[in-house]
């Protein structure tokens, strides 16, 4: 049985890491309002502008002169994968599972004879994946000093994605992120965004527009905003995703540490008793020798 001390010793030291998860879950809860804010302005947008893109993608169909982001390069033979985690940890399964699922995905295509090519985004992502895939990495973007996450941050990711695949580097690239749903639930979402897949409207058909100029050079000008576009949503998904997870991680922490100093304050309370009672006894057997 540990002495009174040491108890004594880790009952302080439970309350101080209660008073420092307690403080990170308020502050997660407070960063999570402004992500989940920016996440959930940035859908309708999202998808209004994915329904205009599938519009003027099934106009264009199969031509031969529909935009090389669109059509693809014919082949499927390299992957690039982009996987977005967070910078920190104490998330919970956060990273965990986006890790999890972009490494799934990634020894599937090893496994299909793919050649696979990985970016990772935030160093959690980074070291979850390095263990294991570490040969397939050939680039890293570090957010560590990015306080909140902008357009201009994804439109730096694209930029370079669009280069590499301009410059023949790979055939299909797919982002993976965690899309925000509340604070206990967030879903390891894996989205193709090389060459473009957009979900047509159900009244597409029904909805007739003239473009001027033409749906190949409309295209040929928003694709590249498109996948700009697809990587800023993963971002701000992710950054509400992260304070979700963060929060509901340090709730726990907190209520596992109120659960652990009432044991461990009435393992003290029951040494302390049993000391007392020795020490009575010690001074009542003395007292009767005399």
């Amino acid at each position: 049985m540990p002495n009174l001390k040491d108890l004594k010793n880790r009952i302080a030291s439970v309350k101080s890491t209660r008073k420092i998860t307690k403080a990170m879950q308020m502050v997660a809860a407070a960063k999570l309002r402004r992500a989940q804010d920016a996440a959930e302005a940035s859908r309708p947008y999202t998808e209004r502008f994915n329904a205009v893109m599938g519009g003027l993608a099934a106009s264009v169909g199969g031509s031969d002169s529909a935009p090389k982001l669109l059509s693809g390069t014919g082949s499927d033979q390299v992957q690039l994968l982009i996987v977005m985690t967070a910078e920190r940890g104490l998330c919970g399964g956060f990273n965990g599972n986006i890790a999890k699922l972009a490494k799934s995905h990634a020894q599937k295509l090893i496994a299909d004879g793919k050649t696979v090519k990985i970016v990772t985004v935030g160093k959690k992502g980074r070291d979850a994946i390095k263990r294991d895939l570490g040969e397939y990495f050939v680039d890293h973007v570090d957010l560590t000093e990015v306080k909140r996450v902008g357009y201009a941050n994804a439109q730096a990711i694209a930029k370079d994605v669009l280069a590499r695949f301009d410059a023949a580097e790979f055939d299909v690239a797919t982002i993976f992120f965690a899309r925000f749903e509340n604070v206990v639930v967030q879903h390891p979402t894996a989205q193709q965004v090389i060459p473009a897949k957009f979900e047509v409207a159900e009244d597409a058909e029904a909805t007739l527009y003239d473009y001027e100029p033409g749906e190949e050079e409309i295209l040929a000008d928003l694709l590249p905003r498109g996948v700009a576009t697809a990587i800023f949503s993963a971002l701000l998904e992710n950054a509400a995703s992260e304070q979700g997870a963060r929060m509901s991680a340090m709730d726990n922490a907190t209520r596992n540490a109120g659960e652990m100093i009432d044991k461990l304050t009435i393992e003290f309370n029951r040494s302390r008793q049993a000391v007392i009672t020795n020490e009575l006894i010690e001074i009542i057997s003395g007292a009767e020798a005399l």
